[in-house]
């Protein structure tokens, strides 16, 4: 995989990140917040596109099975 593929998955896993950064600071909601803010820093500490998606995705599922 090349860095083009690596700068795709991070601009979409940022985008989302923003979602979840503005819902959970709008409803005072911990979890999609936090979620949010990691989903900014990921595309930054993987090494590779594997690695990259798969947390990617962990971290899209967490605020749907964490309620808080």
């Amino acid at each position: 995989m090349d860095i083009s593929t690596i700068m795709a998955w991070s601009v979409l896993f940022s985008g989302v990140g923003l979602g979840f950064c503005m819902y959970g600071r709008k409803q005072k909601a911990v979890v999609p917040l936090c979620v949010g803010i990691s989903l900014f820093v990921l595309p930054y500490i993987m090494p590779n596109v594997t690695m990259l998606l798969i947390v990617g995705a962990i971290l899209l599922a967490i605020p749907y099975f964490i309620k808080i």
